[in-house]
C-alpha cells in the first residue's frame, strides 16, 4: 500500500481547526486546571460542540462521520499543548464509545452513542485490575446471572473518565463462566453511572495527566440486566484487545503530539532566551537537539498515519499499532527529557508547558499496553515462537 500520508482537504481542515481551539483555548487556561488537578469540564463541553468526541462514527449515530485518521489528527494537534485534554478525548472516544459502537446492539447504540458523540456523556473502559495489569486474561471481577440481572463484584484501577459529573457508563470485564479447560469466560458488560453498589474512588493523586479523571472502581453486589451484556458472551477479553488495538493508534497520535509540542517549545525557547550574549539556539548543540526532536516526531506521525489507514482501508493493522505505540511512547519521553534539558532550570518549573510535557510522557510507555507487552505483539506477529 501507498505510504503517502498527506491530509486530504477535509483532514487538514478539522487539524487547523483544532489547532487553533488548542492554542486559543486549551493553553491559556489549562496550566491551572492542572495545578489544581481539576477537570476542565467547560473545556471538554467546547470539544463536544465542535464534534471531537463523534470524530469517527457515523452521522447516524450523532457522529461526525470521520475515520481513526481524523481521530488522531484531533488528538495529535491537542496533545501539542496539553495531554491532559487529549487523553480525556482519546479515552472517550477509543475506550468508551468504541466499544458501544464495535459490539454493542441496535438499541445499545441508540441509548449511549448520540450522547457519547456529543460529548454530553463520557464513558470508561473498565479493564485494568489492581492484581493483574498487563495480564488483562487474569481478570478476577465476575458477574454471575441471578433472573434477569447480572450480580457483579469486583474492583477496576487506573480507569479514565470514570468518576465525572458528566460519565454516564463504564463497560467492564468480568468473568462470566468458565471454558472446558478451566479458563475464565470474559464477558462485557455496560455498568451506568449511579448504578446501586457502584463506587467510584476519589480520583488519583498522579504523576502527570492531572487535568483528567482517573479512579479506582469497586462492584459490590451491582446489578444490572441482562441486556446490558455487550457483544456476544465469553468474547469480551476477544473485543477488549480489538479495542486495544485501535486505542494504541490514538495514544500514539497523542504521544506524537506531545514530542512535537516539545519540539515547538524549544524551538521558540531557544530563539528567545540568550546566553554569553547571543540567543542559544545559535548554539550547535543546541540545534542538533533540536533537529533530533523533530526528527524523532516526525518518524511518529508517520507511524501512527500508516496505521491508521490500515485500520481505515480494512487491512491488518496489529503490528503496525503496536509499532507506532512503542515508537512514538519512547519518543515522547526523549523529547520532554530534551526539551526540559534545553529550559534549563526553567524545564522544572510548572508554568513553562515542557514541565507538563515531562510528566505526561512517562504514562505512554504503560497505558494501554506497556512497551514490553508492544514487543511481544510485534514479535508474535513476525511469526516468533510464543
Amino acid at each position: 500500500m501507498s505510504l503517502d500520508h498527506r491530509l486530504s482537504t477535509e483532514h487538514e481542515e478539522l487539524r487547523r481547526t483544532v489547532e487553533e481551539f488548542a492554542h486559543e483555548v486549551v493553553a491559556p487556561k489549562i496550566g491551572d486546571f492542572y495545578e489544581r488537578h481539576e477537570f476542565p469540564y467547560e473545556i471538554v463541553r467546547e470539544m463536544g460542540r465542535m464534534g471531537l468526541f463523534g470524530l469517527p462514527f457515523p452521522e447516524e449515530y450523532g457522529g461526525m462521520g470521520g475515520d481513526y485518521l481524523a481521530l488522531g489528527i484531533a488528538l495529535e494537534e491537542l496533545a501539542r499543548v496539553d495531554s491532559s485534554v487529549a487523553i480525556t478525548l482519546e479515552a472517550g472516544v477509543s475506550l468508551g464509545a468504541m466499544p458501544v459502537f464495535r459490539f454493542g446492539t441496535e438499541e445499545q447504540k441508540q441509548e449511549w452513542l448520540p450522547r457519547l458523540c456529543s460529548g454530553e456523556l463520557l464513558g470508561g473502559f473498565g479493564l485494568t485490575e489492581p492484581d493483574c495489569g498487563s495480564d488483562a486474561g487474569g481478570t478476577r471481577t465476575t458477574a454471575v446471572r441471578d433472573g434477569d440481572d447480572w450480580v457483579i463484584n469486583g474492583t477496576k484501577c487506573f480507569i479514565t473518565n470514570s468518576g465525572t459529573d458528566i460519565t454516564g457508563l463504564v463497560t467492564v470485564t468480568a468473568v462470566t463462566g468458565r471454558k472446558d479447560d478451566g479458563r475464565p469466560e470474559i464477558s462485557a458488560i455496560i455498568v451506568p453511572s449511579g448504578t446501586p453498589g457502584f463506587t467510584v474512588a476519589a480520583p488519583y493523586s498522579k504523576v502527570g495527566w492531572n487535568a483528567s479523571d482517573t479512579r479506582e472502581l469497586s462492584f459490590a453486589d451491582v446489578r444490572v440486566p441482562l441486556a446490558n451484556l455487550l457483544g456476544e458472551e465469553g468474547r469480551g477479553y476477544a473485543q477488549f484487545l480489538r479495542i486495544l488495538d485501535e486505542g494504541r493508534i490514538a495514544i500514539s497520535a497523542l504521544a506524537t503530539g506531545l514530542a512535537q509540542g516539545c519540539v515547538d517549545e524549544s524551538v521558540t525557547y531557544a530563539k528567545e532566551r540568550h546566553a554569553f550574549g547571543r540567543p542559544i539556539g545559535a548554539n550547535q548543540a543546541i540545534q542538533f537537539k533540536i533537529a533530533d526532536m523533530e526528527m524523532r516526531a516526525h518518524m511518529a506521525r508517520v507511524g501512527w498515519r500508516d496505521a491508521a489507514s490500515r485500520l481505515t482501508h480494512g487491512e491488518p493493522f496489529k503490528k503496525e499499532a503496536a509499532l507506532a505505540k512503542l515508537y512514538s511512547s519512547t519518543v515522547a519521553v526523549d523529547n520532554a527529557r530534551e526539551a526540559t534539558q534545553i529550559h534549563g532550570g526553567y524545564g522544572f518549573m510548572n508554568e513553562y508547558p515542557v514541565a507538563r510535557m515531562w510528566r505526561d510522557s512517562k504514562i505512554l510507555e504503560i497505558g494501554e499496553g506497556t512497551s514490553e507487552v508492544q514487543r511481544m505483539l510485534i514479535a508474535r506477529e513476525l511469526g516468533l515462537p510464543n
